[in-house]
This record gives structure tokens, C-alpha cells and sequence, in this order.
């Protein structure tokens, strides 16, 4: 089940990387952090951890439902751009794309006999991680961007579920308090663009 959930996952995120339109890439998001919400409670059933079960909850609440709906409100407020066409042709990212996730498979198999457990699953998530920066800086809209530093969130939080069986409720929290201060940076940016 697991497999089916992150391989969900990073096809979301693939198809973040492709997309052309605003709201699509928001709504791709938002299905991407319900994926990762679900991949958090299910671990935290197979491992007994009712603070990952929390988390999953809270991720679902959070990034699938709040954060996105704060981010068209802000995209419609400050009449950003919908039209996001990626600087690199789209031919382009289909050779890109498979090069980064054979790429991070290659660089992380020395170290995954370290892991016993989802070793596969920490080379998915540096991938993300990878995937992420490139819809970062492959846009030149700023909303893209923003869209790009949450996707990074998320794949640091499947790092850390992958790597750890699970993470500490503190880090967890601390996770949410960056999400915090990133809205705040959020409207700050589109006012700093509504000014010019």
C-alpha cells in the first residue's frame, strides 16, 4: 500500500514540473501533501505511532486543505499571473526528469545498506527534494517558486519518515512553524510585487 501512495507521490510532483496553469499546479500540490498525509498515517499504524498518525491527520488539514485555499486567495488578491510556462521546453524536462530520479537512485545506493527499511523510499525522496528545486528554477513566476519551497517541505518530511521510521512530534512541529513563517513571507512578497 505504501508503494502505491509514494509511487502517487512522486507522480504528482512529476506532473507539477509539466504544468502550465496556476491553479492547476496548486490543486497538484494539494494532492501531492494528501498523498504524503496518507503515507503518514499509514506508518504510523504499521509502526504503533499515534503522534505519525497525528501528523498525517494534521498534514491532511494543513498543507491538502488550508494551504492551498490561503494561496488562491492570495493569487486572486494580488491578480498574479496564471499563465506559468516553464522556462525549459517541455521536451526538455521528459529527458530531464528521468535523468534526476536515475541520477539520485545512483548517488544514494552507497548508502542504502544503512537502512533495513524503505531504503528505496529515502532515493524517492531525495529525488523529490531534486524535482522540487527544478520547478523552483524553472519558472520565473514567483507563485511557482513559493509552490517549489513547499514541495521541498514535503519531501523533507517524507525524508524524515523514510529515514527514521518516523520523527520526533518536536521536529514535527518545528515543520509547521516554518510553514507559518512562510505565509507571512508569502504576503509580504505579493505586496512587495502589488507595490510595483
Amino acid at each position: 500500500m505504501v508503494d502505491v501512495l509514494i509511487g502517487f507521490f512522486l507522480a504528482t510532483l512529476i506532473t507539477q514540473t509539466f504544468s502550465t496553469r496556476l491553479f492547476r499546479l496548486i490543486l497538484w500540490y494539494a494532492l501531492n501533501s494528501f498523498f504524503l498525509g496518507l503515507i503518514a498515517i499509514y506508518e504510523g499504524i504499521i509502526l504503533n505511532d499515534f503522534e505519525m498518525k497525528i501528523m498525517g491527520i494534521i498534514t491532511i488539514l494543513v498543507k491538502f486543505l488550508l494551504i492551498p485555499y490561503i494561496l488562491k486567495y492570495f493569487f486572486v488578491k494580488f491578480k498574479i499571473n496564471r499563465n506559468i510556462k516553464p522556462v525549459t521546453a517541455i521536451h526538455y524536462l521528459v529527458i530531464i526528469i528521468p535523468i534526476i530520479l536515475v541520477f539520485t537512485f545512483y548517488l544514494i545506493t552507497p548508502l542504502l545498506n544503512n537502512f533495513a527499511h524503505h531504503s528505496n523510499y529515502i532515493a524517492i525522496s531525495i529525488s523529490s527534494l531534486m524535482l522540487s528545486l527544478l520547478l523552483m528554477i524553472e519558472h520565473k513566476n514567483i507563485a511557482a517558486k513559493i509552490i517549489g519551497f513547499l514541495d521541498i517541505e514535503n519531501s523533507l518530511f517524507l525524508l524524515g519518515i523514510s529515514a527514521t521510521n518516523g520523527m520526533p512530534m518536536l521536529i514535527e512541529l518545528g515543520i509547521f512553524v516554518d510553514l507559518l513563517m512562510l505565509i507571512v513571507i508569502v504576503n509580504l512578497l505579493f505586496k512587495y510585487q502589488g507595490v510595483k
